[in-house]
């Protein structure tokens, strides 16, 4: 059987927008701008079996796994043996999924790492609830200090946007800003990666954006969120405002995983999360 493997490119997004699509699955990685705008740091690969599509690359941890995303409702079970001898673990894998692989056959785990945060639109439109009381007090004081709107991210803004990267990433250091090259290249491909998002302003001063997409039929993934620094409460004005403007057309916004840093699984947390969204790993026993 023929097999074709290329590093990803954009000359893949055809073959694998609709695939990956077809999944259904609330898992970030669902997402051809998610594993295009982060192919370096994964090393993804786009192999084509006679149609039997899959990705290839390597963990947050560094464990070698392809994805197969084949159209048959049936996988080739022996062929996904193989396969897992060759290449590594199958991931990540959707809860739904599961009952493809006999646990007598197949070695089922998760890392908690790769968790997705799973959201209400609603509640973070509103910040209702008791858990989420110190977010609407926040909010509340950007209003009165700052505050604030928003508008569609389009080309003529994206300028704008970009500067808020470089803002947010020299304030930080470490693992904290390691993504500001594949948000800017987000940024400057939004419409070729079928990405949507809004830019916020106060006194005219671009201070934060988020830029995501429709990941499903009930649910928007958010792949950047950033803000500039001075701006207290900023955060929390963002989200409200970007889930009130999806608040009719999705119920869940998908924060993507915390990547195992104590920062980020810190404030991910504190917006309660509906549930975690787990990122299953298969091999064999």
């Amino acid at each position: 059987m023929a097999e074709l493997i290329e590093e990803l490119s954009m000359s893949h997004r055809e073959k694998l927008y609709k695939r990956l699509r077809g999944v259904s699955s609330r898992l970030s990685e669902f997402s051809f701008a998610n594993l295009y705008l982060f192919r370096n740091s994964h090393k993804y690969k786009f192999v084509d079996h006679d149609g039997c599509l899959r990705i290839t690359g390597l963990t947050l941890d560094k464990k070698n796994f392809f994805l197969p995303l084949c159209e048959k409702s049936e996988p080739d079970i022996d062929f996904l043996k193989m396969l897992i001898e060759t290449e590594g673990i199958i991931y990540p894998v959707p809860e739904e999924w599961l009952p493809l692989f006999n646990p007598d056959e197949f070695l089922i785990t998760h890392d908690e790492n790769d968790s997705d945060y799973i959201y209400l639109t609603e509640k973070i439109a509103s910040f209702a609830g008791r858990k989420l009381h110190s977010k609407r007090n926040l909010l509340k004081q950007f209003h009165e200090i700052h505050g604030g709107r928003g508008e569609p991210i389009t080309k003529d803004n994206t300028d704008a946007a970009i500067k808020i990267v470089h803002e947010w990433s020299s304030s930080l250091s470490g693992e904290s800003s390691a993504d500001s090259a594949e948000a800017i290249e987000a940024l400057n491909l939004f419409d070729e990666l079928n990405l949507e998002g809004m830019i916020f302003f106060s006194d005219n001063n671009p201070i934060g954006y988020i830029l995501g997409e429709e990941l499903t039929d009930d649910t928007h993934v958010l792949h950047f969120a950033k803000t500039v620094p001075g701006y207290k409460g900023s955060y929390q004005f963002i989200f409200n405002e970007y889930a009130k403007s999806l608040v009719d057309k999705c119920k869940y916004l998908n924060f993507e995983q915390d990547l195992g840093l104590q920062s980020l699984r810190q404030a991910k947390s504190s917006y309660n999360p509906e549930y975690m969204e787990k990122k299953y790993r298969i091999s064999l026993k």
